[in-house]
């Protein structure tokens, strides 16, 4: 529109039912707009919203374990930390010493290693192993963000969502109890046969 005086742009922002807004005060001479500023408002804090909603919170998991587990406890708090990197999680994991374990530190170093080999295809050690106290502490950082996470765990409740709409009223153990009913149908027919030959 070019350079206009002060009274002009009023005049203008009321024939065309708008807000005169300063863009750029420092400029000389100083920048204005016409716009609707409450439609800018809202757009701009439904902007907001939408860039909020996308936003991916790193949360910090933690996995404590003792220098002596038991091989099956620690399947079950490998699965735990397993699961954390798939959603895109960091993992702190701490060993927590007691008594005379205090002076076997290289037992605790072991197993957080142990534990960085079985997840590598998830995660990557973030900060090495280190004594904190009675404590040893290492973070495991993911391999995928946290986005990609939450966008893999959408497509994947979606498909569950169209495969319940394609096969409605069939729910997974429905189908799985009709499969177990086929398999001893099958074994009482056989029996059946065998006496009619005797």
């Amino acid at each position: 529109m070019g350079i206009v005086p002060l009274a002009k742009a009023l005049e203008l922002a009321q024939e065309y039912d708008l807000d005169l807004v300063e863009v750029a005060a420092n400029a000389r001479p100083p920048v204005c707009k016409l716009m609707d500023y409450g439609k800018f408002k809202y757009e701009s804090a439904m902007k907001a919203r939408e860039a909020r909603k996308n936003q991916a919170h790193t949360v910090i998991k933690e996995m404590k374990l003792r220098p002596k587990i038991d091989p099956h406890d620690y399947d079950t708090k490998k699965g735990h930390v397993v699961r954390f990197l798939k959603q895109g999680d960091k993992v702190k994991i701490t060993i927590m010493f007691r008594g005379r374990e205090q002076s076997r530190p290289e037992l605790g170093y072991r197993l957080l290693q142990r534990l960085a080999e079985d997840v590598a295809d998830l995660g990557f050690v973030e900060s090495n192993p280190k004594q904190d106290g009675r404590n040893m502490i290492m973070v495991l950082g993911p391999h995928k963000k946290k986005t990609e996470a939450m966008a893999e765990a959408r497509q994947a409740q979606e498909a569950r969502k169209a495969d319940a709409k394609a096969n409605p009223g069939k729910s997974q153990n429905a189908a799985e109890s009709d499969h177990v009913e086929d398999a001893a149908g099958a074994e009482t027919e056989a029996p059946a046969e065998a006496s009619a030959e005797a």
